[in-house]
């Protein structure tokens, strides 16, 4: 009978135990919030020139128009670069939430490029936590410019192509940052005697200063051997008004699009080599939208 009793008494306790973790365990599943999703790293789909780990959502259309002008540095002659200008302008659409695709056209050597880009990974946090963001971009371009060397050149040597991958991660709700090395490859280089392709290792950043306003960096260094060339280098505010964002940078890049930036970047920045420009970029939504 005290056996009988013990024994009871020793399966009330593990039974009692195991409702008391069956409860625990129930109270710590609750308290593990949702998979939330991290947005809003950076406010444009580029930082200043480069992709940034930002896409467009499925059916938003980002109209956009970058201007560079001269180096500020020109003086009064050319009004410190006002009277000098490079344009470059485009379509983006967002495919779906994680895809991209865009075309763009720069009066820099009379350029068109195409480029997609796709999201592999996404910044996230609760049950399954992701600690940062994976971006591919790709794309193609050709220059349209009239050419006077005694051999004209064809398609090939006017083509250009590029793949890169953006890792970013939004570390508060201030700042963030990220890396974006890439591939540039020429079909016919600038300078005789440059390499046909190009590796660069870049990045940005973002540090958020109010509720619409925040600071930008942008920096490639490239490898290789680019005559004349150094590596470009950016900084601006972003402005956030309504449905556009507007970029105000300083730059010692003339280019827009990735090969000409990555590859015929010529004004030192530290050397007072430096352009004022700007970036709008609007938004005009033309599908449904889920919110995360």
């Amino acid at each position: 009978m005290i056996k009988l009793t013990i024994a009871l008494f020793v399966y009330s306790i593990l039974l009692s135990m195991n409702l008391q973790s069956q409860d625990l365990l129930k109270g710590v599943e609750d308290s593990v919030p949702a998979t939330q999703k991290v947005t809003g790293a950076f406010k444009s789909t580029r930082v200043i020139n480069a992709h940034s780990i930002e896409m467009l959502h499925k059916g938003d259309l980002d109209f956009r128009i970058m201007h560079r002008f001269g180096f500020i540095s020109s003086g009064i002659k050319q009004f410190y670069g006002l009277d000098v200008a490079s344009m470059r302008i485009s379509f983006d659409y967002g495919l779906s939430d994680n895809t991209t695709i865009g075309i763009g056209r720069s009066t820099f050597r009379k350029e068109l490029d195409l480029f997609i880009k796709q999201r592999i990974l996404q910044q996230s946090t609760g049950a399954r936590s992701i600690p940062f963001s994976l971006v591919l971009a790709a794309g193609g371009l050709v220059w349209t410019e009239e050419s006077f060397a005694p051999v004209k050149p064809g398609f090939g040597d006017r083509s250009s192509y590029y793949i890169q991958l953006v890792a970013g991660r939004k570390f508060s709700s201030a700042f963030s940052m990220q890396l974006s090395p890439i591939f540039v490859h020429s079909g016919s280089p600038v300078n005789t005697g440059d390499d046909q392709t190009i590796f660069a290792m870049g990045g940005g950043a973002r540090l958020k200063v109010s509720r619409r306003m925040a600071l930008t960096f942008d920096y490639h260094h490239p490898f290789g051997n680019l005559s004349g060339s150094t590596d470009p280098l950016s900084v601006g505010v972003d402005i956030e008004t309504g449905g556009h964002v507007f970029q105000l940078q300083f730059s010692n890049a003339t280019g827009m699009n990735e090969r000409a930036y990555i590859t015929q970047t010529t004004g030192d920045f530290f050397k007072g080599d430096i352009r004022f420009g700007f970036n709008l970029s609007r938004i005009f939504k033309t599908g449904k939208h889920k919110t995360w």
